[in-house]
């Protein structure tokens, strides 16, 4: 927004209120919400790791673009709040998911490769899909900024998935399941941290 708004004289929207962005937004919560009810099932099927962490990041995802929505045309100081949330979210999840790999490594149950190549496959179209979508909002403000990472994280998120099984299938163990949910949580980690430090600045220069 221009330094030279104040007291609300600004009638233009922010550019995040573009009607094509709202409607993006929508199409990414609808398929991370119907994508986390797939990789739900099928990680607690399949046994991967892998596969529930990424349920997971996709109802955080879907979450947070019914938050973006939310504040699209609000002023910045509260959609770069919401992108403090979204990015203690991030960093959440991947807590969250280094618990996970820490359980899994006591277990050591390997987890059944072809449920996790398929259900990947079908997590990378809809990452890739969305993406490619959100592809000319990415360098935004932090709240559009959080989104593109999420969707980002998530397209590479799936490729992992991809290769665990694959090395699942291939060795007959469970590491490499376990060593893909640790990439994720890194992922979800750095992305946090990128994301929590632009909406603080943006917060102070506001």
């Amino acid at each position: 927004m221009s330094a030279h708004c104040h007291g609300g004289c600004c009638s233009s929207p922010p550019p995040s209120a573009d009607p094509r962005y709202r409607r993006i937004l929508w199409i990414a919560l609808l398929v991370n919400a119907a994508m986390f009810v797939v990789e739900l099932g099928a990680g607690v099927q399949s046994g991967s790791a892998a596969l529930l962490a990424d349920a997971i990041d996709f109802a955080g995802d879907a979450a947070n673009y019914g938050v973006s929505l939310w504040v699209l045309a609000m002023a910045t100081a509260w959609r770069a709040r919401a992108a403090l949330l979204k990015g203690a979210s991030m960093l959440a999840f991947g807590v969250f998911v280094i618990a996970r790999v820490t359980w899994g490594a006591l277990q050591g149950v390997p987890p059944e490769p072809v449920t996790m190549g398929a259900i990947g496959l079908l997590a990378l179209a809809a990452n890739l899909g969305v993406a490619v979508l959100l592809y000319a909002w990415r360098e935004g403000d932090a709240n559009m900024r959080s989104v593109w990472l999420c969707t980002r994280n998530d397209a590479l998120g799936n490729l992992a998935v991809l290769a665990a099984a694959l090395g699942v299938f291939g060795t007959g163990a469970a590491w490499p399941d376990l060593a893909v949910a640790a990439i994720m949580a890194s992922l979800a980690i750095s992305g946090g941290i990128s994301v929590i430090r632009q909406a603080l600045g943006e917060l102070r220069a506001g």
